[in-house]
């Protein structure tokens, strides 16, 4: 079915040609815009088709290793998930990007990365993944470098590094799965064996889950995010934060639950230390969090903790605590973004970057505080906010696994973590919207954003609400995918 192409090529195609003939900025944001909403309906209108329809095989490069795209479940809800997020983080992008310089590089390379992630959300091999993981990393980076400042081009090399040298590990991987002949193409519950598992398999498994990991911001591989976020224009870091770090928890997924199968990592050495590293990022990155006071460099922090509770939900392999790590993706998607829309609009209107100079900022822009108050708040996990009901699974099921010390130590740590987040994103809100009586009111300035801005980050906090309070539907699907692969 060549048309499943069309969501991956058709924003590529845009993005090249505005690089090479860039228009006139009011024809270009048009442009943008028509690319961006074009590909939220490519993605929906293919969510929309029987998965069996959904195939298509381009060629081989080599012996087990063939270009192949399928579209599951999983697909399906990434997919959509990303073409939504870029489309708001692009909208936003439009008025924060009118102040940046060379805009046609930015939203050329935004709308290729875009097309990229389409083709990671439709891959159905290993290899396929492998591939297109690798250019997303090169497509973003220039992003992470977009104002070619001196702290910019060494942010953009360290994400680079970071990035290759964990790619590097999971195409380790990759060979040694290779090597045992071993059927790469996504199949939920996995193609291999569990009760023939070699040590080597094992291994190919773990580096594959700390290659993929390092996207995902876990520890020992997490140093890129607090680099790169603070340089990179706001909507990058968006996006970032939100849908790129879920590249490698969607790699991870396909390795565990479509490759080798839960069964073959089941109570071994790579899921015990997996669960190790997924509970000590979360508490780490809470923490560093806590004790920054650049803004943005906190939310960074503030994701390598809330990926890494999808990636212990993930560590588990138990069938509720799966779905609240697929939920806990699509609600952190929704709140980040909110969240760095909202420090992107308060940096691009009064040119403030450290939380220590927000005092009374909920005067100035009310609309963007309380958004930002209301996506802290899903953050923490309050009900009936969407995270409360991601954290809920990710506990419940955690308890239900009975493995020693994990059952009770997991939620213990999703619960601190918790507490630290509501130390590190309320205080800026009750600063903001409480600054005292020595605050300046008479030289009080409305700073609002224009709709461009606004649009996006109300629409996101609203969606992170409002998904708590109704999360049957997606509940539903997710369980459906749990089964499949449990």
């Amino acid at each position: 079915m060549i048309a499943l192409l069309i969501p991956v090529l058709m924003p590529i195609a845009v993005g090249v040609l505005l690089m090479v003939f860039p228009p006139r900025r009011k024809v270009m944001l048009a442009i943008v815009f028509a690319a961006l909403a074009l590909s939220l309906g490519l993605a929906v209108a293919v969510a929309l088709q029987p998965e069996d329809t959904l195939r298509l095989t381009l060629g081989t490069v080599a012996e087990g290793l063939t270009f192949y795209f399928q579209v599951d479940a999983v697909g399906k809800l990434f997919s959509v998930l990303v073409a939504f997020v870029w489309l708001l983080a692009g909208l936003a992008a439009f008025e924060y990007m009118s102040h940046e310089h060379d805009e046609p590089r930015f939203y050329g390379f935004y709308l290729i990365v875009g097309g990229v992630l389409a083709a990671l959300c439709y891959a159905g091999n290993l290899f396929t993944f492998y591939v297109f993981f690798e250019l997303m990393t090169l497509t973003s980076a220039p992003l992470v470098m977009h104002e070619l400042t001196h702290e910019a081009i060494m942010a953009g090399l360290k994400y680079l590094f970071y990035s290759v040298g964990g790619a590097f590990l999971s195409l380790f991987g990759l060979f040694l799965f290779t090597a045992q002949g071993t059927e790469l193409t996504f199949t939920a519950g996995g193609v291999l064996d569990g009760a023939t598992a070699s040590g080597v398999t094992l291994l190919a498994v773990f580096l594959m889950i700390l290659g993929f990991g390092t996207k995902a911001g876990m520890f020992p591989m997490h140093g890129w995010l607090p680099t790169a976020h603070p340089v990179a224009p706001a909507p990058a870091s968006a996006v970032l934060s939100g849908v790129i770090t879920k590249a490698g928890v969607l790699g991870i997924l396909r390795t565990v639950y479509y490759i080798a199968g839960p069964e073959l990592i089941r109570g071994t050495w790579v899921q015990y230390l997996w669960i190790v590293l997924t509970l000590i990022t979360v508490f780490m990155g809470s923490m560093l969090a806590y004790r920054e006071n650049v803004l943005k460099k906190r939310l960074a922090y503030s994701t390598v903790s809330q990926v890494s509770y999808v990636l212990f939900g993930l560590s588990l392999l138990q069938p509720v605590a799966f779905v609240g790590a697929l939920l806990h993706v699509v609600f952190h998607s929704l709140v980040k973004n909110g969240l760095f829309l909202s420090a992107g609009a308060i940096i691009c209107k009064t040119g403030k970057t450290r939380v220590d100079e927000l005092k009374g900022i909920g005067k100035e822009m009310p609309v963007v505080l309380w958004c930002f108050t209301l996506a802290g708040v899903t953050l923490v996990g309050i009900p009936p906010t969407s995270a409360f009901v991601s954290k809920w699974y990710l506990a419940t099921g955690a308890l239900a696994t009975g493995i020693p010390v994990v059952s009770w130590l997991g939620p213990v740590v999703l619960l601190v973590s918790a507490l630290l987040t509501a130390g590190y994103l309320l205080t800026v809100s009750i600063a903001g919207f409480l600054p005292g009586s020595d605050y300046d009111y008479a030289a009080l300035e409305k700073h609002e954003p224009t709709w461009q801005m606004l649009v996006p980050i109300v629409a996101l906090t609203a969606l992170a609400v409002l998904l708590g309070v109704w999360p049957g539907g997606l509940t539903a699907l997710l369980t459906g995918v749990a089964s499949s692969v449990l």
